[in-house]
């Protein structure tokens, strides 16, 4: 059984994703227990570990836009949660659905690309 109804994975997500997997071969596992651990506690169970952060300044009232600065990383030995590696995912709490909008690791680039979060979501 899925922890959330609906999971989406955007085609830009997939892009990030596959590029970050030939240096960090575990994502792919690596992601299944962020959703099934870090979030569900943070969204199910509405336990904060300071972990998951509102973006705020977006302009964007639903849904609700997040940026995961801790993910476990098995590639990245040693870093534990603080690896580097940043989510950036929107939740729909009456659907139930988590969309996953980027994926980035902060030694290529320092923040989130806003304009890719407004194309979608904006008005």
């Amino acid at each position: 059984m899925s922890v959330f109804k609906k999971i989406v994975y955007l085609e830009e997500f997939q892009k990030d994703l596959k590029k970050l997997k030939k240096r960090f071969r575990t994502l792919d596992d690596d992601l299944i227990t962020f959703i099934k651990a870090q979030l569900k506690l943070f969204h199910k169970i509405n336990l904060d570990n300071q972990g998951i952060v509102e973006i705020a300044g977006l302009g964007i009232e639903y849904p609700k836009i997040y940026k995961a600065r801790k993910f476990a990383c098995r590639s990245l030995k040693g870093t534990g949660s603080r690896s580097g590696i940043r989510i950036i995912y929107a939740y729909y709490p009456d659907l139930d659905k988590i969309e996953f909008i980027e994926i980035y690791y902060k030694g290529d680039k320092e923040k989130e690309d806003r304009e890719r979060i407004l194309k979608y979501y904006k008005d």
